[in-house]
């Protein structure tokens, strides 16, 4: 890193332009305490001090930013010197300073947050199109605010809370709604790469468009996404995906030209038609289903199953038209949910579970049709903990094909029948028998055979739960007990669950999918 000069640090090279923010003179939202004491702090040091990117952007726009970032003109040694409760542990000028020296109030037990205050700087070359190849120091707000992404991220903004220092247009751009680079979209896109993704990102999160030029720049670059480690696309990934709109986000990933080095497999449903059962391509379905599952406010694991769950089909599809058919999709589209989910380096826990959802969206249950223990099968294949997002994942599936009720009779039936039969025995575990008491009842040692004969007794308890008493289990392990091994691995349960398209003729039902 190369610093600045302390002779030079004070000579701006050009005056800011000051401008009034647009929601002075309203009820405004106040600079939090750490961030205010920090910034007043600096200032009677004799320093520059400002609050910078997306904090202010937020702020102006009323929404409560999650984090306060300061920039300033003083070195991080001076930083640290006004605040000795800091560490500097990076190349960027970044100086954490924790939440009881940036602000008095939090030693009596009141809580806060760490501040990070840098020092104005430009970041130059960027020969990998991720990091900076060399970070200099620098004394002017301006060519700190040049090096940031997007305009409305470009703006600073006083310790009064009402001088908005702008000298790229965000403010314009905020009320207009729009993303757009500072500068030539080219120079920043070159920088790091990955901002072509949070472009998408900013647009799915704030309903922005992406201005013409700025456009034009990501497609034209798209392919530069690829020097982008998994794990930072991942990131914005998540982030576009738990926005109001990650419909429009993962539309506007393809129409850049982003979505190959995001989801390229999700390229490969788009025209692809269905049967008499859908009215929307493959592609459609995916996104409206995404989009149906933000609206109703879902969990990470349900959206991403939302828009992988049929990712399979094209693979799957036999046959064209209306009688088409896309048998053991569901198989298809779990597994490549898996591979795919694993090349953006999700969580094992995420990746199992998104897999473990798609795997069972298709299973079937009608009233007088299902049993109680058909139900108890459906549990215990699904897990008690994954059953109500499975219900979500189906609403979600149900609306994006175009049903016009989220929640059917048979839907509200299932989870009536769920609620009733979640405490019935669904594991050997739940049984009040157990290996010990086979052991000792039948006088054997441990086997094989032990297991064999409480499988046995869960095929007869998953059919009737009133038998899950110990006097019932006992006189059943003697009887049991005079089978052969052979004999008792006809009696094991039978775990299997119905999936619609086991049924005969549905693929040709004009009905709502999936209930």
């Amino acid at each position: 890193i190369r610093s600045f000069a302390k002779t030079e640090r004070f000579e701006a090279k050009e005056s800011p332009k000051v401008i009034p923010s647009e929601a002075e003179g309203k009820e405004r939202m106040k600079i939090p305490e750490e961030a205010q004491f920090a910034l007043t702090e600096l200032k009677k040091h004799g320093f520059e001090a400002y609050a910078v990117g997306g904090c202010v952007r937020d702020f102006l726009r009323g929404v409560e930013p999650k984090d306060w970032d300061i920039a300033t003109n003083a070195l991080p040694e001076e930083i640290q010197k006004i605040f000795p409760r800091s560490f500097y542990a990076n190349k960027f000028g970044t100086v954490t300073v924790m939440p009881e020296e940036a602000c008095p109030r939090v030693s009596s037990g009141k809580g806060g947050m760490p501040v990070e205050i840098t020092t104005y700087r430009l970041d130059l070359g960027y020969e990998d199109k991720r990091h900076p190849d060399e970070v200099r120091f620098v004394s002017n707000l301006k060519e700190d605010l040049s090096r940031r992404d997007f305009t409305i991220n470009a703006m600073a903004l006083d310790a009064d809370g009402k001088t908005v220092i702008d000298f790229f247009g965000g403010q314009k751009d905020l009320k207009d709604n729009l993303i757009r680079t500072v500068g030539k979209p080219a120079d920043r896109f070159n920088e790091d790469a990955l901002r072509m993704m949070r472009a998408v990102r900013f647009a799915a999160q704030l309903n922005f468009q992406i201005e013409k030029n700025t456009l034009a720049g990501i497609k034209e670059l798209s392919s530069n996404l690829r020097y982008v480690s998994a794990e930072r696309i991942r990131d914005e990934l998540v982030k576009v995906i738990m926005s109001e709109q990650p419909d429009r986000g993962i539309v506007l990933l393809r129409d850049t030209e982003l979505l190959s080095y995001v989801i390229r497999e999700l390229e490969n449903t788009i025209g692809v038609t269905q049967n008499l059962h859908h009215i929307y391509t493959v592609w459609e379905h995916l996104i409206k289903s995404l989009g149906f599952s933000a609206k109703r406010g879902y969990s990470l694991e349900i959206r991403l199953a939302a828009l992988l769950h049929d990712i399979g089909k094209p693979q799957a599809k036999a046959g064209e038209g209306i009688n088409s058919t896309f048998y053991n999709h569901e198989f298809v589209s779990s597994q490549m949910a898996k591979k795919i989910l694993r090349r953006l380096k999700f969580p094992v826990e995420i990746v199992d579970k998104v897999a473990h959802l798609i795997l069972h969206h298709m299973f079937f249950y009608t009233v007088d049709v299902v049993s109680d223990a058909g139900v108890r099968r459906i549990l215990r294949r699904v897990g008690k903990d994954n059953i109500n997002d499975l219900i979500d994942l189906r609403i979600a599936d149900r609306l994006g094909s175009g049903c016009p009720k989220a929640m059917p009779y048979k839907l509200k039936h299932f989870m009536e029948k769920i609620k009733e039969v979640q405490k019935d025995p669904i594991h050997v575990k739940m049984l009040v028998a157990d290996g010990e008491d086979v052991m000792e009842i039948l006088k054997i040692k441990p086997s094989p055979y032990v297991g064999a004969v409480l499988k046995a007794l869960l095929a007869e308890i998953l059919e009737h739960p009133e038998n899950n008493n110990k006097e019932y289990l006992k006189q059943r392990i003697k009887e049991l007990g005079k089978l052969s091994s052979e004999e008792l691995q006809k009696l094991k349960p039978d775990l299997k669950v119905k999936y619609i398209q086991d049924l005969p003729g549905w693929e040709a039902s004009k009905e709502c999918p999936a209930m």
